[in-house]
């Protein structure tokens, strides 16, 4: 199993409020699987994907990434596994406008400890893999929303992580750009990229080959699970001990008694 979630709660405060957001999640992924996590507005997703991202932490319960449990990590081995394990992708690019399409995708590389020749080689090789090879000097000021998404998708992929981790991809592009965003990462998981996304829209969430749905802070699917485990145990518990038939010995007791 590449990622488990077993029993993840979350709270935040306010002043002396606890506000419960993930209520005993449960969820694994299977490397080289594309997997949606969709849900509404305040449903938990975006808390959901800061902590399998390793950019928060859970209140309660545990997370293993590739069998090891990560949720007592300190900050220097979550920001290693940030950078060698994980790649982000998020709905505004994140993308520095002083720099070339290259340099952003080669980012990242540099906290790795790349030489500046090899970075910008795999850096190309990353925007020659999304279809950009020919805008590598362009900033992006000068790219669309779509082509900007696909530069964050190569920076991403760049130091070769594990998982691909996109919040609401497409959201910020238009319905053209966003097919376009989608039928590459279809492409990324046929080449054996296992990816989490995370969305409100059925229809981006269709392209996944499993989908999560996630409503109040819990998977509607544990939440089923759990219902149908409940109404199981009732049943068992209600349901009539069979009576004990009574013996032939007792009954050619009763027998002898009636003719005294």
């Amino acid at each position: 199993m590449l990622l488990r979630l077993n029993n993840i709660y979350k709270d935040y405060m306010r002043g002396k409020i606890v506000v419960p957001v993930l209520k005993d999640v449960n969820v694994s992924v299977e490397e080289g699987e594309y997997v949606a996590i969709m849900g509404p507005s305040g449903s938990g997703k975006t808390t959901l994907m800061n902590i399998i991202g390793c950019l928060d932490r859970p209140t309660k319960g545990e997370y293993y990434l590739e069998e090891k449990n990560i949720v007592n990590y300190d900050e220097n081995q979550l920001s290693d596994l940030r950078l060698k394990t994980l790649g982000f992708v998020f709905q505004s690019f994140n993308l520095l406008s002083q720099m070339t399409a290259l340099d952003n995708v080669a980012l990242p590389l540099s906290y790795a400890g790349y030489h500046v020749r090899q970075r910008r080689q795999i850096a190309y090789n990353a925007l020659k893999r999304v279809g950009l090879e020919d805008r590598v000097n362009f900033k992006p000021s000068q790219l669309s929303g779509g082509q900007q998404q696909r530069v964050a998708i190569a920076r991403a992929l760049v130091n070769n992580p594990k998982i691909i981790l996109a919040d609401e991809p497409t959201g910020a592009l238009d319905s053209h750009s966003g097919i376009q965003v989608m039928e590459l990462f279809h492409q990324l998981n046929e080449d054996g990229v296992t990816v989490v996304m995370i969305t409100h829209d059925a229809n981006i969430a269709s392209h996944a080959k499993r989908v999560l749905h996630i409503f109040d802070g819990e998977i509607a699917e544990d939440v089923e699970r759990k219902r149908k485990e409940a109404e199981q145990n009732e049943q068992s518990v209600e349901a009539p001990l069979p009576e004990e038939e009574e013996s032939g010995s007792d009954i050619g007791t009763e027998r002898e008694d009636n003719k005294e």
